[in-house]
Parts: C-alpha cells; structure tokens; sequence
C-alpha cells in the first residue's frame, strides 16, 4: 500500500486499507492489480479521473489533422470549367489541404483513356507552381486520380 502522500505503508490487509483511506477521506485505488501481492494506492478518484481527461485532451490537441480536398473531373471537361476546378483546387492546397483529384469515365469514355491521361497531365501542369504528386494512382475501374501535396 501507498499512502497519499507517496511513501510505502508496506503490505496491509484490505480492511486496514479501506479504513485509512476513509481516515483521510480519499479513496483506495489499486494501481498494480497484475503484482503479488497487488498495489494500492490513497488518493481522490475524482482528481485522477480530471487528470486523465486533461492529458487525453493535450494529446489530442497536438494531433494535425490532414483534410484531403477532392475535386472531380470528366475527360472531356471543358476549358473553362478546368480551370475554375483548378481554382479551387489552389485554393485548397493554400489552405494546407491536400488535394485529390479524380477522374471518372462514363460508357464508351473507357475506350479513349488517353483523353483521361491528357486532362490529368494538364492539371499536373497547371498546379505544378503550388502543388507536387504525392500518389499518382493509374485506372482503377472507372476512375483515374491522383493526390498533390502543396508545396
């Protein structure tokens, strides 16, 4: 047993234990369950539990959480509409996200996947001043995509 103010009582039977603990108004907690014999301790529960909470809470305050941004295109997208995908897509990246950028063909598309590569090259080029290929991810099914990393 260990007493509330850290120093080592020595082996006591569980009545003794209850009955200090109850003396200076904390609670008995075993610490050490897998020792023989088992290690108990005098302190408040309620302030260990407020601890732990405090420390989860700290850890995961330190955690970065990387938001991955999609932005989806068609192999025969038009100029226009690329580039303003392609604005949002830097916007994105600016704000520290990655980027994921998918390519999905419908029907007959699947019989010109060169029209894919081609959109996809573009992209590359036109975000190659802010971002760079983190994962270039080939044909999978009906969707080709890849994932930029900012700069």
């Amino acid at each position: 047993m260990i007493s509330e103010d850290g120093e080592q009582l020595g082996v006591v039977s569980i009545e003794v234990a209850l009955d200090k603990a109850r003396e200076v108004g904390l609670d008995l907690i075993e610490v050490g369950p897998n020792s023989k014999p088992p290690v108990c301790k005098i302190l408040d529960y309620g302030k260990l539990k407020y601890e732990e909470k405090k420390k989860q809470q700290l850890s995961k305050k330190k955690q970065h959480v990387i938001k991955v941004k999609e932005i989806r295109l068609r192999p025969r997208i038009d100029d226009h509409d690329l580039m303003t995908k392609l604005n949002h897509g830097r916007k994105f990246l600016q704000d520290g996200a990655k980027l994921k950028v998918t390519l999905m063909f419908r029907g007959r598309e699947m019989a010109r996947v060169d029209l894919g590569k081609i959109v996809m090259e573009r992209v590359l080029e036109e975000l190659s001043d802010v971002a760079e290929v983190e994962k270039d991810i080939p044909l999978e099914g009906r969707r080709m995509s890849m994932i930029l990393n900012a700069k």
